[in-house]
């Protein structure tokens, strides 16, 4: 089932740029800080297409105690992926896309999304309980963004999307290099 969670904040501080990490004791300041580029490109709107309800709620909580002012959608299959991106008026900044989907998959997700004209500018971050570098390869060529193992542990997948976040904000949401594709294995 598609869903939609709001992560609500009240106080937003624009963090340095740089490799300094956002403050984990957000909580307890109150201090919130956004996504955002040097440039101004903020994350605000994250789509995530996983049909396992539990990998879902899982990635919501975990976004949910990150400090960032970040809005969570969720889609259940490819076909609900497709059919929600096309009918939007406004895309998502980023979207997690898990692989193995009923449907759809996620590869065959990827594939229209970049070959639309519309969408292919989405930055799409494959995000996956499986990881064969072969199937990464493809994956990268399509034009994928990042590669995210899912981690089986919270404070792990905590890291990884706070992680993919902040290097997608940085690098302006472009591909990185091949070598930097997989984020976390």
């Amino acid at each position: 089932m598609g869903g939609y969670c709001s992560i609500v904040t009240f106080l937003e501080v624009i963090r340095e740029l740089g490799r300094q990490s956002v403050p984990w004791d957000a909580q307890k300041t109150g201090v919130v800080h956004p996504v955002v580029h040097e440039m101004h490109k903020t994350i605000r709107n994250l789509l995530l297409a996983d049909d396992d309800e539990d990998d879902c709620i899982f990635f919501k909580e975990a976004l949910e105690s990150l400090p960032v002012d970040i809005s969570l959608a969720t889609v259940s299959d490819g076909e609900q992926l497709m059919k929600f991106l096309i009918a939007s008026e406004k895309l998502p900044d980023v979207l997690f896309l898990d692989l193995n989907m009923p449907r759809k998959t996620g590869v065959e997700c990827l594939t229209l999304i970049k070959s639309e004209d519309r969408l292919a500018k989405l930055s799409v971050v494959i995000y996956s309980t499986s990881l064969d570098k072969d199937v990464a390869d493809v994956l990268y060529q399509k034009g994928a963004s990042y590669y995210i193992r899912k981690p089986s542990e919270f404070a792990k997948l905590k890291e990884a999307i706070h992680n993919a976040l902040i290097v997608l904000a940085q690098t302006d949401f472009k591909q990185p290099s091949k070598d930097k594709f997989i984020l976390y294995s």
